[in-house]
């Protein structure tokens, strides 16, 4: 499947190439500017295309992880929000994908996590939001619920004194019951 996609991406530039009547490489003809962009706009602005090339940037691991960090930066900044806001499909995608590769980069995983914790710390409506998000999430996959039940038991495992606040917390908690 990459070699077809990486097969056809090149087709893309032999075409746009042949089509310019140069007999340039593809990497002296996209030092032209006019060119260039003109690649650019033609990849985004049909979608098969740009999915192509998107198949190809994230089977190569530089490129993909610089969609990482580009995604990160967007995520920090709210853009990633406000586009997903009106698109409950594309959010519940994103999040599977985001997942899948914090699955696959364990050191970005633990990096988004302190990052995420410490702006739920100063945002209490993101915590707030966070927390309600977690737990619809943990109600329509048992999976994940019992994966993050066992993290937290980790956790509390690590972390004694946190243990002993829990075990207060679950005992009121089983008072007023």
């Amino acid at each position: 499947m990459k070699t077809v996609l990486r097969i056809t991406f090149v087709s893309i530039f032999g075409l746009l190439l042949s089509s310019c009547g140069t007999n340039k490489t593809a990497a002296e003809a996209l030092t032209e500017n006019d060119f260039r962009n003109n690649v650019y706009r033609e990849i985004v602005n049909d979608e098969s295309k740009f999915m192509e090339f998107m198949e190809v940037a994230h089977a190569n691991p530089p490129a993909d992880m610089w969609l990482l960090k580009e995604h990160m930066q967007m995520m920090e900044n709210g853009k990633i929000q406000e586009i997903m806001k009106d698109n409950p499909e594309m959010k519940e995608q994103m999040q599977k994908m985001k997942q899948e590769k914090m699955e696959k980069h364990p050191k970005m995983q633990q990096k988004m996590q302190k990052k995420m914790k410490k702006k739920m710390m100063n945002d209490p409506e993101m915590r707030k939001a966070m927390m309600q998000e977690m737990h619809q999430r943990m109600k329509s996959n048992p999976e994940m619920a019992e994966k993050m039940m066992d993290q937290m038991i980790q956790f509390l495992h690590e972390n004694p004194e946190l243990m002993e606040k829990m075990k207060a917390k679950m005992k009121a908690h089983e008072d007023k019951m």
